[in-house]
């Protein structure tokens, strides 16, 4: 995955499933069509303010709740670049991946960005902002496939010379 940047929308701690997309729309049929209610508990208007490659920054525990898939499913829906959060709940953290969504964690670039702050992604490597650099940890290469794949299937139906 290549270097990008992005617009940041900044959400607090304990971002649950349930903020990211609540149970009363889990019935509409299509991801597609539940996107518009993406994070609509705690600022109602700003899946429609999320622009194609923007970034969320996050304080900790982001995703925690219930396991349902619909969220990172969500996130990737709304097209946004990547989330960087303090910490994951881990088996959001999981369907994350298998949903081909970037997750970063860094402790330290929530408590210095501002909403609406341009910031540089260099997965693997580091932050930028403002012209200072914050470090990242590297996802391992097995992850990243699935990732760089758009998700879990796509990269198994890669590996197995299906697409």
């Amino acid at each position: 995955m290549n270097q990008f940047t992005g617009k940041v929308w900044v959400l607090g701690d304990d971002i649950d499933t349930d903020i990211i997309i609540p149970t009363d729309y889990l019935a509409l049929p299509t991801v597609e069509d539940m996107k518009q209610y993406g994070f609509s508990p705690l600022r109602p208007d700003l899946a429609s303010r999320i622009q194609e490659g923007d970034i969320i920054v996050a304080g900790k525990n982001f995703g925690c709740g219930s396991s349902r898939e619909q969220a990172p499913e969500i996130i990737k829906a709304l097209k946004v670049g990547c989330v960087i959060a303090k910490s994951y709940a881990r088996i959001f953290f999981r369907n994350s991946i298998n949903n081909g969504l970037l997750l970063i964690e860094n402790s330290e670039i929530q408590d210095v960005v501002k909403e609406g702050d341009m910031l540089t992604v260099n997965p693997g490597e580091y932050l930028e902002l403002n012209g200072k650099k914050y470090s990242i940890s590297t996802l391992p290469d097995n992850l990243m496939d699935i990732i760089n794949a758009g998700g879990l299937v796509k990269a198994m139906q890669k590996r197995n010379g299906v697409i």
